[in-house]
């Protein structure tokens, strides 16, 4: 595991304890995690009308395009840190 990676890991595991995020930051850290596990969004699915909290993830994760692991990983940590 990379020093990223274990930065990444440590930041996620704090994540999970913050208390009172807003909605936005929530979107936020969402996206960069997916983008950060599993890459871009690619061609999956927007969730249906009916998923308004899927859609909201889905589409703060599609805004992030082509982005990086790597710089995903990176946003993730300094969002982190600024809660």
């Amino acid at each position: 595991m990379s020093a990223l990676e274990q930065k990444f890991q440590e930041a996620a595991d704090k994540a999970r304890q913050i208390q009172g995020v807003s909605t936005e930051n929530k979107k936020k850290l969402y996206a960069y995690f997916k983008q950060a596990t599993d890459g871009p969004i690619g061609d999956r699915k927007r969730p249906g009308i009916f998923d308004q909290v899927g859609r909201a993830k889905y589409d703060s994760w599609a805004e992030l395009g082509e982005l990086s692991k790597e710089d995903a990983m990176k946003q993730y940590i300094e969002l982190v840190e600024s809660l």
